[in-house]
């Protein structure tokens, strides 16, 4: 018979740093275009992985001298390659013991429904009351309901292991597995709003939030600004009236911001890997309030900052020929 603690520990031998089991029930009330049970009706566990950012990967992009690392190997190089490789590794164990399993990619490029969940229109139902392919399950939605942890106020997820360093990934099963909690612990967000004050498209509001209801708890984060998120994450600001950008192929709109180093964006690592900014406010900010506190299980000799952020002024020409735009 094959048990959660089977499952944990090959997901762990086969790389996955964080296991957590859920049951199809707590998703009750669920958006039907993320309702996990719409892709598999029988499915009796689902399982929430995570997969740590490694720090170092980041200590280019806090230093200002190396960012392609953390688009490849804490980014892009997760999602398209180590975990989808992962993930199937353990979809076969459990094949192997007589229970279908259907591995969760990171994204699907086919989903029906956009970042805040609104229909796109290119697809139709099958039948009356299923949803429209493709369904896109919630992936800080399902490791919150796993058990991994929580959703802090940048909508990142938090685990007490490693606060917002991980990428998330899930796994639909026929098997019935012993379920675990859903996270009960100390708090790891403290509403700091260090996320709020680093970003650097101020695309995470102080004062506007969502709220949904997740197995009976109440479950509040900021309504993140995808749309802005998605220009300056890349390294871009909106140029001012009268200028015009290059930073982006095709947009006129948009300038290097003062925390990219580059004239124009670098290409695109594994499909989405263009992280300029670093995650500096969701990300960074929350590992170095996290690091002060103490509170996390994956613990450094060092501090992550280690000194004064860098900025670039793009209103000054560089010295001499280093930086010049050829």
């Amino acid at each position: 018979m094959l048990t959660a603690a089977d499952v944990k520990q090959f997901a762990k031998a086969a790389g996955a740093d964080l296991v957590g089991i859920g049951t199809p029930d707590r998703w009750e009330g669920a958006p039907i275009q993320m309702d996990p049970r719409q892709i598999m009706p029988e499915a009796r566990s689902i399982i929430a992985f995570g997969f740590r950012v490694m720090r170092g990967s980041l200590r280019g992009v806090e230093e200002g001298t190396f960012f392609s690392n953390y688009s490849s190997m804490g980014y892009g190089g997760l999602n398209w390659l180590y975990i989808p490789h992962t993930m199937m590794n353990i979809a076969k164990f459990i094949e192997d013991h007589g229970y279908e399993a259907i591995p969760l990619g990171h994204l699907s490029p086919w989903r029906a429904i956009d970042d805040v969940g609104n229909l796109l229109g290119k697809s139709r139902p099958v039948e009356p009351g299923k949803a429209c392919p493709d369904v896109m399950v919630h992936l800080r939605i399902a490791a919150f309901l796993c058990g991994l942890g929580e959703i802090g106020y940048s909508k990142m997820f938090l685990t007490p292991e490693f606060g917002p360093r991980q990428r998330l990934a899930v796994m639909l099963t026929e098997a019935e597995l012993e379920p675990d909690p859903i996270y009960d612990g100390p708090p790891l967000c403290d509403r700091c709003m260090a996320c709020v004050e680093e970003c650097p498209g101020e695309c995470i509001p102080a004062d506007k939030t969502v709220k949904v209801t997740l197995a009976g708890r109440e479950v509040e984060w900021a309504d993140i600004d995808c749309a802005r998120c998605n220009d300056y994450f890349r390294g871009g600001m909106y140029a001012e009236e009268g200028e015009k950008g290059e930073y982006l192929p095709g947009r006129d709109d948009i300038k290097p911001s003062p925390i990219s180093p580059f004239y124009q964006k670098p290409s695109t690592i594994y499909e989405h890997g263009q992280a300029i900014c670093g995650a500096k406010g969701c990300t960074r900010a929350c590992m170095v309030q996290l690091d002060e506190r103490g509170v996390l299980k994956n613990k450094f000799e060092h501090p992550f900052r280690r000194k004064k952020l860098w900025t670039v002024d793009w209103s000054t020409e560089p010295e001499g020929d280093i930086g010049r735009k050829k």
